[in-house]
């Protein structure tokens, strides 16, 4: 593999670390700061948020820099405020310390896409942009059911040092096997906020923060879900999110293989498709111990296979302005991650069990499919008037 391109993984692997070990932890978290499971979902937003504010914000800052060493600093912030989540006393200082941590996440993948499809070979740009990804996914397979174990066999705590350690790794793999690169953006960062005036990027964009949010919806509370619902002990939370993190990779690489073979839109919308069918059939199947298990690996499958073609499909969008683009979806995603879980968490307050979560990550998904069906039109629309 490309070095430069396995220290994107690297670093995508600290990201999909601390970006989804706390929902493995959730429930000891919220134990540590006496607050409840809906309250400690918060903290799963303000990430997201530090993560919306974070991409359009750091991409300019460092648009007319070398974007290897762009890259460099965001790994660099990445890894303070990630370890200093280890330390923090109150559910206020925890609150701020994760929107910190999210500022530099959307940057860097938002470069890092762009990057990845430069170092790659031509037609093969979903490919580099699922190696970077990949980290991510692995993650999920290896290093969230670590910091489980970490967080719920000693102190929650460990999870987070666990990703200042990643994040020291990401730091020197960047700096040592990412070649010198041009500046991050060619053109005057003002001059590209004109994208905005393109219909279809904020389609995507909206689709990206409602149909991704389906998947949050979900897997934010799945270790209450596996605990309570399913009636499963505390430890198989830890390998349930194995299976998840396995059908990541798995969807991680299939979605590059569809992209490649039907066009980013129409991968993203099969993929929506097939969401809303399989949380659908979560909702039933929850209660049953091994079914549940079945359900994690497959929807967990099923929403990774849409991070390439989603990805792609808003820098072939950005024309121009890719790296902005790139970024922006990246606020999008994390978006999604903090309305999926905040909507999701809401028919939980009202008491309506674990499995309500899995109805809002359906109708979310279901509202992504009516978005991409809006971009058809729009652009059929477009093609008769040139």
């Amino acid at each position: 593999m490309n070095k430069a391109l396995l220290s994107l993984a690297i670093g995508g692997f600290g990201i999909g670390l601390t970006e989804f070990v706390i929902m493995g932890i959730l429930p000891d978290v919220a134990f540590a700061f006496d607050i409840s499971i809906p309250e400690a979902g918060h903290f799963i937003s303000a990430y997201a948020l530090g993560v919306v504010v974070g991409a359009p914000i750091l991409t300019g800052l460092g648009s007319k820099w070398p974007a290897n060493k762009v890259l460099l600093a965001l790994m660099l912030w990445f890894t303070v405020f990630n370890t200093l989540s280890a330390f923090a006393t109150s559910y206020n200082s925890f609150m701020i310390v994760r929107f910190l941590s999210g500022l530099p996440h959307g940057a860097f993948f938002g470069i890092g896409a762009v990057v990845a499809g430069k170092l790659s070979k031509e037609g093969k740009e979903a490919q580099g942009i699922a190696i970077m990804f990949s980290g991510l996914t692995v993650a999920n397979l290896l290093g969230v059911p670590l910091g489980t174990y970490l967080g719920k066999s000693f102190d929650w705590s460990l999870s987070f040092l666990m990703v200042g350690v990643v994040g020291i790794i990401a730091v020197l793999s960047v700096k040592f096997w990412m070649p010198a690169l041009e500046e991050s953006s060619e053109s005057n960062f003002l001059k590209e906020f004109r994208i905005f005036k393109r219909v279809e990027l904020w389609l995507i964009i909206l689709l990206t923060t409602i149909g991704t949010g389906g998947f949050f919806a979900w897997y934010s509370y799945i270790s209450p879900s596996i605990t309570e619902v399913a009636g499963h002990s505390e430890n198989v939370v830890a390998y349930a999110m194995v299976l998840a993190g396995l059908g990541m990779v798995i969807g991680n690489f299939v979605g590059a293989k569809l992209t490649e073979k039907f066009a980013p839109l129409n991968t993203v919308t099969i993929v929506l498709t097939m969401m809303v069918i399989c949380l659908s059939l979560n909702a039933y199947l929850a209660s049953d111990k091994t079914m549940i298990l079945i359900m994690t690996f497959i929807i967990g499958l099923v929403s990774f296979a849409i991070s390439t073609p989603i990805q792609l499909l808003i820098i072939r969008s950005s024309e121009g302005s890719e790296t902005l683009g790139s970024s922006l979806n990246q606020s999008a995603f994390n978006t999604g991650n903090a309305s999926g879980a905040y909507f999701a968490g809401l028919p939980i307050a009202m008491g309506y069990g674990y499995t309500s979560a899995d109805w809002v990550g359906a109708a979310m998904a279901a509202t992504g499919i009516l978005i991409a069906i809006a971009i058809y039109i729009l652009r059929n629309r477009q093609a008769k008037n040139t």
